[in-house]
């Protein structure tokens, strides 16, 4: 799949889970817990406290990514600098996602012929990350605005597109929809920490089947 056709399944799908510190084991039940709820998209989040796990981090982006070929498309997220972007290329992460806009990640993602990502929240910081290569722009933390946040940014910044990241919930998640955004990452109100420490996979799958549910209603 080149870029073009995996931008628009992106907005096809819609929903991108973000899954933090799980081992191989349980991420790889996880993403399968969330496709057969109907996600298509899982980010593997890199933890910026511990540099000595990015390795392992990057190894495990590329078993999944053979694992679920076909199936799901894997990325990284929480990625702040270009020695990440590389790790992720080299296990065949397919994007590269993050809280801020860095124009060296992004510049640096797009080299490698990724899809990128990048976090922002003001109008400059929109506008920076887009005309610096980004494909969309991930809001964030944008549950703590309201809807008429992305409503009003959208007015004179229409041509961008938008993710929602932080707080969207199976509730709220169709508002931000309507206010504009194409597409959402969500983490703890999909991906659960509780429910994936004590196998309870099956919550995922019910939990994935209601957001996009909500996303049809």
């Amino acid at each position: 799949m080149n870029q073009e056709e995996l931008i628009q399944e992106i907005k096809k799908e819609k929903i991108i889970a973000i899954i933090r510190g799980a081992s191989l084991e349980k991420c790889s039940k996880v993403v399968e817990a969330l496709y057969k709820g109907g996600i298509r998209f899982a980010e593997i989040t890199y933890n910026q406290a511990k540099p000595e796990t990015w390795e392992d981090t990057a190894c495990l982006i590329g078993k999944l990514v053979e694992e679920f070929k076909g199936r799901v498309h894997i990325g990284a997220g929480t990625v702040t600098n270009t020695k990440l972007v590389y790790l992720t290329h080299k296990n065949h992460g397919e994007y590269i996602i993050s809280p801020d806009t860095n124009v060296e990640v992004i510049k640096r993602t797009k080299e490698f012929g990724m899809i990128s990502m990048p976090g922002a929240l003001t109008p400059s910081e929109v506008l920076t990350a887009y005309n610096a290569g980004a494909d969309f722009v991930k809001l964030f933390p944008i549950g703590c605005f309201s809807p008429a946040y992305v409503k009003a940014l959208r007015a004179p910044i229409n041509h961008v597109p938008l993710l929602a990241v932080g707080g969207v919930n199976e509730k709220n998640i169709k508002e931000y929809f309507e206010a504009g955004c194409v597409g959402a990452g969500i983490g703890g109100n999909l991906a659960k920490k509780e429910w994936i420490e004590s196998g309870e996979y099956d919550k995922l799958t019910e939990a994935a089947i209601k957001l996009l549910e909500a996303i049809k209603e």
